[in-house]
């Protein structure tokens, strides 16, 4: 999720709190891999719990990164249990992070593994495991549940990294394209209505068609003719979908 904001809740919220980590990731296995700060919520309760598994739920929130009506495009729920990451599995853990969220030595993150630290009190940086148990989801498509083998399966989609950047450059720089997706809607009744990119993925682009008082908006889905691996694969998609609209 491109613009996803996290809340990290324990079970016993009053007690707790809450925390948003600084970046996560899914390990091999499924489980998700946090980096929260060491003095946050999720980071003591996870340490005062030792070696006790403790429930926990990651929230979600998926916000379009453009200006638009109804800026929430989805959210996730995962729910499961939260142990710190230990021994070998922190430096595994580390390197699965810093490939994928290169964040671990601008927080400080080799700090938080060290093993001898030169000083006391808690590290800046803690690596918590979530072990996820359940899942749910709600967003554009609809409302699921996803099965944990699922999420260890998938595959992150090539666009996510782009995705923010692409959808605002459409929407500052292309918005005469985007109003001649309208050719392709059909019956549909766009004239007057203003089209926002909304979300973008390999398999297509969707925009948002909003008006004024009493126009209802609706979102429109203009998949692409087949899935697009890169940028530059992107690029071909974008110019051949506008290239259909403007005939």
């Amino acid at each position: 999720m491109t613009g996803a904001r996290d809340q990290v809740w324990t079970r016993d919220q009053h007690e707790c709190g809450t925390g948003a980590p600084a970046a996560r990731t899914v390990a091999p296995d499924g489980d998700v891999i946090l980096l929260v700060p060491g003095e946050s919520a999720a980071a003591r309760a996870a340490a005062h719990a030792q070696d006790d598994d403790l429930p926990a739920v990651i929230e979600i929130t998926d916000v379009a990164p453009v200006s638009v009506p109804h800026r929430i495009r989805g959210r996730a729920r995962l729910a499961g249990w939260l142990t710190p990451v230990r021994g070998d599995d922190r430096a595994v853990c580390a390197a699965l992070m810093a490939e994928r969220r290169p964040v671990g030595g601008l927080l400080g993150l080799t700090e938080s593994l060290d093993l001898d630290p030169p000083h006391t009190g808690r590290p800046a940086w803690m690596l918590l495991r979530l072990e996820v148990g359940e899942i749910s989801v709600d967003d554009l498509w609809g409302a699921a549940r996803v099965d944990p083998g699922e999420l260890a399966a998938a595959e992150p989609d090539p666009m996510t990294a782009h995705e923010a950047e692409l959808l605002q450059h459409l929407a500052s720089v292309h918005p005469g394209r985007l109003a001649g997706l309208c050719g392709l809607l059909g019956s549909r009744e766009a004239a007057g209505l203003t089209p926002v990119p909304l979300a973008l993925d390999r398999l297509g682009l969707r925009v948002r068609f909003t008006g004024g008082p009493g126009r209802a908006a609706f979102d429109a889905r203009f998949d692409f003719p087949e899935p697009v691996a890169d940028v530059c694969g992107l690029r071909r998609a974008l110019r051949s979908l506008f290239a259909a609209a403007a005939r």
